[in-house]
C-alpha cells in the first residue's frame, strides 16, 4: 500500500475510534463455560479454545485500525507484471478479503456450528463484514467462543446433549470427539495467518509481540485464568 493510501485509510479508521467502549466491555464479559465437574479432556478442549480465542483477540487489540478495511494493491498502477490468479499486480484484488470480512468470517462461522450442533446453548447474533467495527468483532468473537467452549464441554463431557457436530449443512455430521475441536482450531488458526500476512502486505505489520507471543500459550493460558500448567 503507498504511503498516501495508507494515510487516507488511518484518517477514516480514526474518525471510529472511541465509540468501541460498550463493545469492549461485551468482549470483556461474555459468559464463559462452566468446567467444573467435567473430565479432563473436556476441561482440556474449553482451556485450548479459550487461548484459541486470545490469540484472535491479541491480533484485532494491536492491530492499526487504519488494516482493519484496507484493500490491498500488490503493485503501483502501471505494473503489468501479473500476480497470482492471474489478476494484475496494479489492480485492487477483489477476491481477496479484508482483515474485517475475515474476523467476521471466523465469527459467522462459530455461530453455524453452534446452531447446527448445539441449538440449545443460543445461537449468537452474526455480524455483518460491510459495517463490523473491530470493538464489535472482538465482542462478538467472545460470545461465539464462549458458546463453542459450551459446545465443546457438552460434546466431551458426557452430558449427551451434544450427539453430533455438524460444522456445515453439505457435511457429514462427526461424533462428538477431540476431532472437533482439531477441526476448529485448525479453521482459526488458517484464517489468523491470513490476516498475519494480508497486515504485512497492506503495510501495518503486527508488532512482534503479537507475532511471537500467539506462541507462548503458558501466557495465554494465565490471561485466560486457566493456570500455566495446562
Amino acid at each position: 500500500m503507498r504511503g498516501k493510501d495508507r494515510e487516507n485509510v488511518r484518517a477514516r479508521a480514526g474518525k471510529a475510534r472511541g465509540r468501541g467502549g460498550a463493545d469492549r466491555s461485551r468482549a470483556e464479559g461474555a459468559r464463559a463455560p462452566v468446567v467444573e465437574g467435567l473430565s479432563e479432556a473436556a476441561r482440556a478442549a474449553v482451556r485450548v479454545f479459550a487461548a484459541n480465542e486470545r490469540m484472535n483477540q491479541m491480533l484485532i487489540e494491536r492491530l492499526d485500525p487504519a488494516a482493519w478495511r484496507a484493500a490491498w494493491r500488490a503493485a503501483p498502477p502501471g505494473d503489468t507484471r501479473q500476480g497470482p490468479r492471474g489478476n494484475a499486480r496494479g489492480s485492487v484484488r477483489h477476491g481477496v478479503r479484508t482483515i474485517a470480512a475475515i474476523f467476521t468470517h471466523v465469527h459467522n462461522v462459530r455461530t453455524k456450528w453452534v446452531r447446527l450442533t448445539a441449538p440449545h446453548l443460543g445461537v449468537p447474533a452474526r455480524l455483518n463484514r460491510a459495517r463490523c467495527t473491530p470493538e464489535q468483532a472482538r465482542a462478538g468473537l467472545a460470545e461465539s467462543a464462549a458458546r463453542c467452549g459450551e459446545m465443546l464441554a457438552e460434546a466431551l463431557g458426557g452430558s449427551g446433549r451434544v450427539e453430533r457436530f455438524v460444522r456445515d449443512g453439505w457435511a457429514r455430521p462427526w461424533p462428538p470427539g477431540v476431532e472437533m475441536l482439531c477441526y476448529m482450531v485448525a479453521h482459526e488458526a488458517h484464517h489468523r495467518g491470513q490476516v498475519a500476512m494480508l497486515a504485512h502486505q497492506l503495510g501495518f505489520p503486527l508488532p512482534v509481540e503479537v507475532t511471537a507471543g500467539i506462541w507462548n500459550w503458558e501466557k495465554i493460558w494465565r490471561e485466560c485464568g486457566a493456570g500455566g500448567d495446562c
